[in-house]
């Protein structure tokens, strides 16, 4: 649609990047917001945001080469292209390595790691939803071709010669479903968040939540490095973690339950 921004010559300011930016500031707002109203040092979590999203980065490039190794292997100068650079990459791998680092640096800092694991699941989830919206401009991440109402077709050259988005061709908007998808999802955990609830609780909402909502998009989403099983890599990755999220959701609901005698208790710490 409008993968540069601003372009003067042959500079120019990518708006996937920008709006990556933006939902980064964003997320670091919510989570500062919600550390103060949990009595988190604000000092660590912001370090701790700066981290995470340096992680997430690499992580998400990381997971990119893996699951289309092949491709990086057989063309070795590709690793350095400018689409590359621009691509979003998988955001599981770039969640699972982000929350590595976070726990290290946890357990570093002595923070509490299921209560700040809480407050950072609404920002991520804001962060996501704004960040796809920059993936729609760039034009990755694009779906099937359909002839629904609402397809999109990408027109913009410049998209193609980046991201390879078939012009021309009505797309299901993959990238907006998401987007939706996560700002329902951190309505849903703000909301909750500012309730009784026991630590981990929000965190596990988060993992279930967003694990079946990818699970579900990617079966109207192209993938590149075809299926496996039946089931994209990045489906896999959401079935795991959507099991962590249950579990998660079980273990902290019944650590409270026997912790009190049987009755449920609910604690925002």
């Amino acid at each position: 649609m409008l993968p540069k921004l601003i372009s003067i010559g042959s500079f120019f300011i990518p708006t996937y990047g920008t709006l990556v930016a933006i939902g980064f500031l964003a997320a670091l707002w919510i989570i500062t917001r919600l550390a103060k109203r949990a009595s988190l040092p604000s000092e660590s979590i912001t370090n701790l945001a700066i981290y995470c999203a340096l992680a997430g980065l690499a992580g998400a490039k990381l997971f990119m080469i893996l699951f289309d190794f092949q491709t990086y292997w057989n063309d070795p100068r590709s690793l350095f292209s400018l689409s590359t650079l621009q691509a979003a990459g998988v955001y599981q791998g770039g969640f699972l390595v982000a929350f590595v680092t976070a726990v290290l640096y946890m357990r570093s800092q002595h923070l509490p790691i299921l209560a700040t694991c809480d407050v950072f699941a609404p920002g991520i989830a804001i962060g996501q939803a704004i960040g796809r919206i920059g993936c729609f401009s760039a034009g990755c991440c694009w779906g099937l071709p359909t002839h629904v109402p609402w397809a999109v077709t990408f027109r913009n050259p410049q998209a193609a010669d980046l991201t390879g988005v078939p012009l021309g061709i009505p797309l299901h908007p993959t990238q907006l479903y998401e987007c939706v998808a996560d700002a329902l999802i951190f309505g849903f955990l703000y909301f909750r968040i500012g309730k009784a609830h026991s630590a981990g609780t929000i965190l596990g909402w988060y993992l279930a939540l967003y694990s079946t909502a990818r699970f579900i998009i990617e079966f109207f989403r192209f993938h590149e490095q075809g299926l496996h099983w039946g089931l994209s890599y990045t489906q896999w990755i959401s079935l795991a973690t959507l099991a962590a999220g249950v579990a998660l959701l079980i273990l902290r609901r019944g650590a409270a339950r026997l912790a009190f005698g049987g009755k449920p208790i609910h604690s925002s710490t």
